[in-house]
């Protein structure tokens, strides 16, 4: 496992989920709405539509994951609670976001 792929991938996760994050927070005027939709409707489906049903169990398929997988996984969680807690502190200043 490189570094650096690794690293830059997390980043791209971090940013791409914050920004989205963000935007949704904005439009809908929810604070933790992304958080939720990245953990309940994005990761079931990736980790559905890579699963080759007719090979493995959905466990084994599971546990074939790498640890870059779960660290792109922490990241764009990440990015997408931060981005709640961004727009929240936003409001608490006084800014009026839409």
């Amino acid at each position: 496992m490189q570094f650096i792929p690794v690293f830059v991938l997390m980043v791209l996760f971090f940013v791409m989920m914050f920004g989205i994050g963000f935007i949704l927070n904005m439009l809908m005027k929810t604070t933790w709405f992304p958080s939720y939709l990245f953990v309940v409707v994005i990761l079931p489906i990736v980790v559905y539509s890579l699963w080759d049903r007719g090979e493995v169990s959905f466990l084994s398929h599971l546990a074939s994951f790498r640890v870059v997988d779960y660290l792109t996984g922490l990241a764009g969680l990440a990015g997408a609670v931060i981005s709640g807690w961004a727009i929240q502190k936003l409001r608490k200043s006084g800014f009026k976001m839409f």
